[in-house]
């Protein structure tokens, strides 16, 4: 019998993949949201900004401009852009939109906050560097927004 030894290579995808999944629900929302204020060609800007309780804390807006290096990628017919920094912080998270009888609102799940905040609006990354005996290390809880 003969055997025939094949290489295996690794495969991409044609299509990028985008660094952050957003689901129906938010991109139907924040569509929505872009008519109801007549925002024509913007696009939805996700980002990380120091701050919060946690030490980080995320940030959407509706920009008009591609800066240089920003990540852009579709969700259906939801543009998205986000900076080369925040895209270290955002890689695998994802975005939905959801409705409680308490209200509703966006929620961010990600794979790279090993704390977050009891509302959701700010998180510790994985990559930080701190020790238990640091004292810069963000503080957890303390939350102005959620009273957690």
């Amino acid at each position: 019998m003969t055997m025939i030894g094949v290489n295996q290579i690794g495969v991409q995808s044609a299509t990028p993949q985008p660094l952050l999944m957003i689901s129906e629900a938010a991109s139907t929302r924040l569509l929505k949201m872009m008519q109801e204020k007549q925002l024509e060609g913007y696009a939805l800007r996700v980002f990380v900004a120091g701050g919060g309780c946690s030490g980080l804390q995320y940030g959407m807006t509706f920009d008009d401009e591609v800066r240089e290096g920003d990540n852009e990628f579709y969700a259906g017919d939801l543009r998205v852009l986000v900076d080369p920094i925040s895209a270290n912080y955002l890689m695998g998270a994802s975005i939905d939109f959801v409705d409680t009888l308490m209200g509703g609102g966006f929620k961010i799940d990600n794979p790279n906050a090993v704390s977050s905040c009891g509302c959701g609006h700010s998180f510790r990354a994985r990559d930080t560097d701190y020790s238990e005996d640091d004292d810069d290390a963000p503080v957890g809880g303390g939350c102005g927004t959620c009273g957690y």
